[in-house]
């Protein structure tokens, strides 16, 4: 395939967890894929290209658009997965707790987001998919999530206002609203707790997340959604 005529997505967060999992479905679907992430290592499919750094650093935004670009000429997805969750009582945040959320879940969206939505543009259009958390809408007391909340919720309104301002130019905005999943982010020894926290009574698998992100990727007409994927957790307990 052309490589200019080869559809791209950029993925951040993308060496493990629900991020490998979306490399793995874009790739499926025939996009070319820029997978960034702190720790991700070189790739053997010339058809993904991968960057190393920290998304909080907007210097990495523009190393990891500038590079996908260079590579594979244009980009037309962009999943924002990086994030980073600490549940503590909100007296006992620290700064550190504070900057490093802020970092990646608000600042690792920005710039990223800014620089692709100019490469949207230029190609007639594009799709932005946020991954928020369903504890911005529902919010438990059994998970102490100000920071989360904060900083996901932020992402999660701006996904609206995104949508709403690009409306007849081409780029959706969308989001997917998880519950708790089953990723290198819960230790195994959490898990049983965790699933109780869901109307189902089970935690979702990485794969319940890929699909409705890929669903919403192939959803023309469906703009400013916030896609709970949350074992009933959005609907009520």
């Amino acid at each position: 395939m052309n490589a200019q005529h080869q559809k791209v997505a950029v993925i951040t967060g993308a060496s493990q967890g629900i991020g490998a999992g979306l490399v793995d479905a874009y790739r499926k679907l025939g996009y070319a894929v820029v997978a960034t992430s702190r720790t991700i290592a070189p790739a053997d499919d010339a058809d993904i290209l991968t960057v190393q750094g920290d998304i909080a650093d907007p210097a990495t935004a523009e190393r990891v658009i500038a590079a996908g670009v260079e590579r594979f000429g244009r980009v037309d997805t962009l999943v924002n997965n990086a994030g980073v969750f600490v549940a503590k009582p909100f007296t006992d945040y620290t700064q550190d707790d504070y900057a490093i959320a802020t970092g990646v879940n608000v600042t690792g969206f920005f710039r990223i987001t800014q620089l692709a939505v100019e490469h949207m543009l230029a190609h007639g259009g594009g799709h932005i998919v946020n991954i928020t958390t369903s504890l911005v809408d529902n919010a438990d007391a059994n998970v102490p999530s100000v920071l989360a909340s904060l900083t996901k919720g932020g992402l999660q309104s701006a996904t609206k206002s995104l949508a709403i301002e690009y409306a007849t130019r081409g780029i959706r905005t969308n989001a997917v609203a998880p519950g708790t999943i089953k990723t290198p982010m819960h230790p195994e020894e959490t898990h049983a707790s965790l699933a109780a926290l869901h109307p189902v009574g089970r935690m979702g698998e990485r794969s319940d997340i890929v699909d409705a992100v890929i669903y919403l990727e192939n959803a023309p007409f469906v703009t400013g959604e916030i896609l709970h994927v949350d074992g009933g957790m959005s609907a009520g307990h």
